[in-house]
C-alpha cells in the first residue's frame, strides 16, 4: 500500500487559517436582524456571573393575539357581571393591530395618543377616529406631564388589550347614547377593575394552563440558551411577579423534558422568586418565603437559597446579601420597561436587557421596505441640500442689496468691478427667481417626504406607527429603552447566537454639532 505523506505543519495551520478567513466572510454565521441583540451602552458578558430573567414575555414569550383576544372577552364578561354595562358590548371584535406600547391614555378626554421623546404629541385618537385639527393643536400647546393622574402610560404587552377597549368602548358609548355626558375617567377605571379581577381569579391563567399551545410560544432554543449560559458557569435566577402554581405550570411547559440534562424546569435555575410584586421588589423590605407549588407558606427565609425551592416576595437588597451576587455583575432581562427595567437600573448596579418580542415583526417588515427607506434618506438630502443652496442665495441677496444702496452713494464695486444699476437689479430679480422655485421645490418635496412617511409608517401598524419612532425621532418607549436597557432583543433565545463572553460594543452616538 502506498503511504501518503502528511502536509507540512505549516500548511496544515495556513489551510485551517484559510479555512477560517473563508467562513468569517462568507455570511455562514451572520445573524438575522430580528434575531440579533442591540447594544445602548458597552457590556461584556464575560464580566457577568449571574443572569436573571422576568418570566411572562421574557422567559415565556405569549402568541399576542391569542392572548389579546382572550384577555379582552374576559374583561367585556366582567365589566357586563360586574359593572352593569349592557351584554351587547360583548359582540365587539378584537382588532390585534390597533395598540402598540408606549401609548398614553388621556382619562379625562377618552383619548390616546402617542408622544415623542421630547413629549410632544404626535398621533391621538379618539375611539377609533383620528382627531386633527384644533383637537390635535391643544395637546400640541400644553406641557405633558405624565405623573399626574390624568395619564395613563401603557408600557407593557399586558396593557394593549387596555387601550384596545378603552377606544372601542369610547366608539360603542358614543355611537349608542350620542348625546349622553359620558364619563371617561370612570370608563378607565371600569375597564382596570374588569382586566385585574381576571389575572386576581384566575380566570385568564386558568384559560391559559389549559390549553398551553393556543398562548405560548414553545421550542427547544430557550433551553439550548440556558444551558449555554450555565456550561460557561454563569449562575441563573428567576424573579418574576406570577405566583407558584402558575409559574410551575407555564416553566414546566417550555422546559420540562427538552434536554436530558434537565428533567425539570428547576435544574435550570440557582434561585427562582416568585409572586416578587415587581417594582416593589426593587425599593421596599418584603421578607422571602419559601414556598410549595400550591402556594402553601413553609415559612421566611432569611439565611440562604435552597437549590430547586421556590420562593415567594423578597427585596433587592436581602436577595444580593442571601445570593452573594455582586450588583455590578448581574445582568437582568425583563420586558416591562419600568418594572424590570427602569427601577431595576434606578435601585441597582445591575445591567440590564429588554425584551421587545414585537420587534421582530417590525424589523422583518423594514426588510422588506428598503426602497422605501432609501427613497426618504433621498428627499432628506435633497431637502438639506436645498435649504444650503436657498440659505446661500438669501446671503447673496443681502450683498446685491447693499450693492443698490452703496450705488446711490457712487460706490458699488466688487471686487474693484463697478456694476451698473441695471445689472444690480436684474442680479436682484434672478435671485428671488432662484430662490422661489427653490422653495416651491422644497414644499413639493416636504409633501413628498410626509406622504412617503405616512405611507411607510402605515405599513408597521396603520394607526400608530412604528414602536420606537415617531417621525425622525425616538418614541417615548423608544427612548426609555435607549435610556435605561444596555442590550435590547426580541428574545431570551437570541443570546444562543453569541458566546457567554461576548463584547457587546455600542455604537459612537455623535452629537448633531458633531456630524460631518
Amino acid at each position: 500500500m502506498t503511504h501518503v505523506a502528511d502536509p507540512p505543519k505549516h500548511r496544515q495551520e495556513n489551510s485551517a487559517q484559510s479555512l477560517l478567513k473563508v467562513l468569517r466572510h462568507s455570511g455562514m454565521i451572520n445573524v438575522e436582524r430580528a434575531r440579533q441583540i442591540y447594544c445602548n451602552r458597552d457590556l461584556n458578558l464575560g464580566d457577568v456571573d449571574a443572569i436573571g430573567f422576568d418570566m411572562d414575555y421574557t422567559l415565556a414569550l405569549y402568541k399576542q393575539g391569542a392572548m389579546d383576544t382572550l384577555s379582552m372577552q374576559k374583561t367585556l364578561e366582567r365589566l357586563v357581571r360586574d359593572r352593569g354595562y349592557p351584554a351587547d358590548i360583548l359582540t365587539i371584535e378584537a382588532r390585534p393591530d390597533f395598540a402598540i406600547r408606549g401609548l398614553v391614555l388621556d382619562k379625562y378626554r377618552g383619548n390616546i395618543f402617542k408622544l415623542d421623546s421630547h413629549r410632544q404629541v404626535g398621533k391621538v385618537y379618539h375611539g377609533f377616529e383620528e382627531v386633527r385639527g384644533e383637537g390635535l393643536f391643544e395637546y400640541r400647546t400644553q406641557s405633558m406631564r405624565m405623573t399626574t393622574d390624568r395619564y395613563a402610560l401603557l408600557d407593557t404587552l399586558f396593557a394593549l388589550p387596555e387601550a384596545f377597549l378603552y377606544a372601542a368602548l369610547v366608539d360603542y358609548l358614543e355611537t349608542t347614547r350620542p348625546n349622553a355626558q359620558h364619563d371617561w375617567p370612570k370608563l378607565y377605571h371600569d375597564i382596570r377593575y374588569a382586566i385585574d379581577l381576571a389575572h386576581r381569579d384566575n380566570s385568564l391563567k386558568d384559560e391559559i394552563m389549559g390549553d398551553m399551545d393556543t398562548y405560548v410560544e414553545r421550542g427547544a432554543d430557550l433551553a439550548l440558551t440556558l444551558h449555554k449560559f450555565r456550561s460557561s458557569g454563569k449562575r441563573l435566577f428567576v424573579v418574576t411577579n406570577s405566583y407558584t402554581r402558575y409559574t410551575d405550570h407555564l416553566m414546566a411547559f417550555l422546559l420540562d423534558g427538552v434536554l436530558p440534562e434537565y428533567p425539570s424546569w428547576r435544574h435550570y435555575f440557582d434561585i427562582i422568586i416568585t409572586g416578587s410584586a415587581k417594582p416593589n421588589f426593587f425599593t421596599d423590605r418584603a421578607p422571602f418565603l419559601k414556598v410549595e407549588t400550591d402556594g402553601r407558606v413553609l415559612g421566611e427565609e432569611y439565611a440562604g437559597f435552597e437549590r430547586g425551592q421556590l420562593y415567594q416576595g423578597g427585596n433587592l437588597i436581602d436577595f444580593e446579601r442571601m445570593s452573594g451576587f455582586r450588583g455590578d455583575r448581574v445582568l437582568f432581562i425583563g420586558d416591562h420597561i419600568y418594572g424590570d427595567i427602569v427601577r431595576s437600573k434606578k435601585s441597582s448596579a445591575w445591567r440590564t436587557v429588554m425584551i421587545v418580542q414585537e420587534m421582530e415583526i417590525e424589523l422583518n417588515r423594514s426588510e422588506q421596505l428598503r426602497e422605501e427607506t432609501s427613497r426618504l434618506d433621498e428627499i432628506d438630502l435633497e431637502i438639506k441640500r436645498l435649504n444650503e443652496e436657498i440659505a446661500f442665495d438669501q446671503g447673496l441677496a443681502y450683498k446685491v442689496d447693499a450693492l443698490l444702496s452703496e450705488h446711490d452713494l457712487g460706490d458699488s464695486a466688487v471686487n474693484g468691478v463697478a456694476y451698473d444699476l441695471e445689472t444690480l437689479r436684474r442680479a436682484r430679480h434672478e435671485l428671488k427667481i432662484s430662490r422661489d422655485h427653490m422653495r416651491r421645490r422644497r414644499r413639493e418635496l416636504i409633501n413628498q417626504l410626509i406622504e412617503t412617511e405616512q405611507h411607510f409608517e402605515a405599513s408597521f401598524n396603520p394607526y400608530w406607527g412604528l414602536l420606537f419612532k415617531m417621525g425622525n425621532k425616538n418614541s417615548i418607549f423608544g427612548e426609555q429603552v435607549e435610556d435605561y436597557a444596555c442590550l435590547y432583543t426580541s428574545r431570551v433565545s437570541n443570546f444562543l447566537n453569541y458566546s457567554p463572553l461576548h463584547y457587546f460594543r455600542a455604537p459612537r452616538q455623535p452629537m448633531p454639532h458633531e456630524r460631518y
